[in-house]
């Protein structure tokens, strides 16, 4: 199959009204915290409050969200009210004594936990620079840029976090070069910073050298530090959702460099391997976990739809197809988006559910909590809907 005009322009237009009129009302101006800053986001099906505690993730791309609504979409007061809250929040509360932030903390910014690792310094660095776009505010810009510093000297290992194993078996993941990559992007295309550019090529050439395996048509989470393939069960678990995001930030960055060809084959060639890999042939919708030898499993959600896997086919299988015009792409395209669509959206209180069981029923309502709230699904929508706008320019 392939799509019409008339069939992209019917989707530009659904992506705007679901993100517009389903997913964002869904979750502000409720959610908006006045009394303490940031966001209440541990939501129900029908939007009723779960907990009022915070995840520092969660108010990063929160922040970055209503912030990014309001440097693209329009100008709403309202969106620079809740993006303002959310940064304030985060620089108030977020950051320990020693510089790093936490992961977990109560409403009123108690810290509960901490993470060794840096995910919530790169989200603190998109909301940042996506504030400061919206705010002219110079020192969220700067501070932005610091943040980004302090996770570059992370992610080469300058700046030390705790380990969370022993040096027994000595690994590297693909996490922390694609958060970077996107990281990067993110700053590029709001304040910009001269570093991004020549960073995110040597990220790119780190997951195309030690995690792309194209003698086995795969993309690994985690090798060892000269790529190969650790044969234990944590080594040999792939998450194609996440492999899966990591080819449409290379196919967004072929996009801004000019349609760059070697680029759209890297991340073409992830995405083919791992649609193969995750998607259920059976029932629909990418699969949580799978084995790269095709052994069983350690994880028992391993066979389950979460919403965020399908958010980022999403977003890839449409990329793939507006830069190679490969009809295979529409088609995986339409499967993702309809089996989402059905089973995922609420389409009484709207939003997505969060958990599904293999077969796409319901495995529990909730639609946030400490990792899901306002970013796979209205991210996907808003990028979707950019994307088609430029593209049928």
């Amino acid at each position: 199959m392939t799509y019409s005009k008339q069939d992209l322009l019917g989707l530009k237009d659904f992506y705007n009204n679901q993100l517009l009129s389903d997913t964002i009302p869904f979750w502000f101006p409720r959610s908006y915290d006045k009394e303490y800053s940031g966001f209440l986001l541990m939501r129900d099906r029908d939007g009723s409050l779960l907990d009022d505690d915070k995840a520092v993730w969660i108010q990063g791309r929160a922040t970055w969200l209503l912030a990014t609504l309001y440097n693209t979409v329009e100008k709403k007061p309202e969106w620079l009210e809740g993006a303002k809250l959310g940064y304030e929040f985060l620089n108030k509360y977020c950051f320990d004594t020693d510089g790093q932030m936490f992961f977990h903390v109560t409403r009123d910014g108690k810290p509960i936990r901490k993470r060794r690792y840096f995910f919530s310094e790169t989200f603190y660095v998109i909301a940042a620079a996506a504030y400061a776009k919206a705010s002219s505010d110079e020192e969220a810009a700067i501070n932005a840029r610091k943040i980004f510093g302090d996770c570059i000297a992370y992610s080469r290992g300058e700046k030390k976090l705790n380990p969370k194993f022993f040096n027994t078996r000595p690994s590297k993941g693909i996490g922390v070069p694609m958060i970077m990559i996107n990281t990067a992007q993110q700053l590029r295309e709001t304040i910009g910073d001269g570093r991004c550019d020549e960073l995110i090529m040597t990220w790119i050439n780190e997951i195309e050298n030690y995690f792309v395996k194209d003698d086995i048509k795969c993309v690994m989470e985690e090798v060892v530090p000269d790529g190969s393939i650790i044969d234990h069960i944590d080594g040999r678990t792939l998450t194609p959702g996440h492999a899966i995001e990591g080819a449409w930030f290379i196919l967004h960055e072929a996009k801004c460099r000019n349609n760059d060809k070697h680029l759209i084959d890297l991340g073409c060639r992830m995405l083919d391997y791992m649609w193969e890999r995750g998607w259920d042939k059976e029932y629909g919708g990418m699969l949580y976990f799978r084995d790269v030898y095709n052994k069983p499993v350690q994880e028992y959600w391993q066979d389950m739809k979460f919403w965020w896997p399908q958010n980022e086919t999403i977003i890839a299988t449409l990329l793939a197809y507006t830069l190679t015009g490969n009809e295979k792409y529409a088609q995986w395209h339409k499967l993702v988006h309809d089996y989402s669509y059905k089973h995922f959206h609420d389409k009484i209180n709207g939003e997505w559910f969060g958990y599904l069981h293999r077969d796409g029923s319901i495995a529990q309502a909730a639609k946030g909590n400490l990792f899901k709230g306002p970013f796979h699904l209205p991210r996907q929508e808003w990028y979707c809907m950019q994307l088609l706008y430029d593209f049928l320019k």
